[in-house]
């Protein structure tokens, strides 16, 4: 598997606080399945001229040097599009070497610009992907297939698809309606990961989905190449129950 949202460089923002931690939580993503982690340290779009893409780079290969064998970390930015208009094409801010960039929204209602704004960054040359938009208020599916429509990719939050709630409900009915194209786990240092939303993905007849959201389609976003359709999943309302009630699992913060 792949995860290409995570914060796991030590130190920097509110996500992992020490490498020894960091390093704890690779060795259990690895032993899960994960094989390529994105390091996505916030980033307000306002600051992107003067990001710290030297520093963060430097921590990242200290934390690769100490990471299991065989496992290979990209660096990032969640990019917070504080302002519209900002230049997102400078270099280092992109996921790995890949054209894309990982955006997320400030948690306001969205308003028409907010698609204005998707669209000019793809305009750019860039490929936006939105980070787990099941957390935004005024987010519709018919929002969802417009922007995915321009090109830009959708990335869901695993952990929200076995949590309780309206945007719970909204990312299980993104599943079923087919408009994700990957899911990630906003690690922030913590329990967060891909492997349990695979094991529930199986269960309810998604193994086909799980491949595509967590190793397919991330792979083609690290290759630059057109997302993989993946197809809707009507998944089973008492199967949930069932699993819901197996998992201890943290409630993923709105960060």
């Amino acid at each position: 598997m792949i995860d290409l949202h995570t914060h796991l460089i030590p130190g920097v923002d509110d996500g992992s606080p020490t490498l020894e931690n960091s390093l704890r939580v690779l060795e259990r993503l690895r032993q899960e399945g994960v094989t390529e982690v994105a390091c996505t340290p916030h980033l307000d779009a306002s600051r992107a001229a003067v990001a710290p893409i030297m520093e963060y780079r430097t921590l990242l290969v200290e934390l690769q040097q100490g990471a299991p064998p065989g496992m290979r970390l990209h660096p990032g930015f969640e990019i917070m599009l504080d302002r519209p208009g900002c230049d997102l094409t400078l270099a280092g801010l992109t996921i790995g070497s890949s054209k894309a960039v990982l955006v997320e929204f400030p948690r306001v209602p969205l308003t028409p610009d907010s698609t204005d704004e998707l669209m000019r960054l793809r305009a750019s040359g860039v490929i936006p992907v939105i980070a787990h938009p099941e957390r935004y208020s005024g987010i519709t599916i018919d929002k969802l297939h417009i922007w995915r429509d321009f090109g830009v990719i959708v990335q869901g939050d695993a952990l929200m698809l076995l949590q309780a709630g309206s945007k719970a409900e909204f990312s299980r009915r993104m599943l079923a309606e087919g408009v994700v194209d990957i899911l990630a786990s906003d690690n922030h240092g913590d329990r967060r990961s891909l492997g349990v939303v695979r094991l529930w993905l199986r269960e309810v007849g998604g193994e086909r989905q799980g491949r595509i959201l967590t190793e397919i389609n991330p792979a083609r976003v690290l290759a630059d190449e057109m997302m993989e359709r993946v197809p809707p999943l009507r998944e089973h309302v008492g199967i949930w129950q069932r699993l819901k009630s197996l998992f201890s699992r943290p409630s993923p913060d709105d960060t």
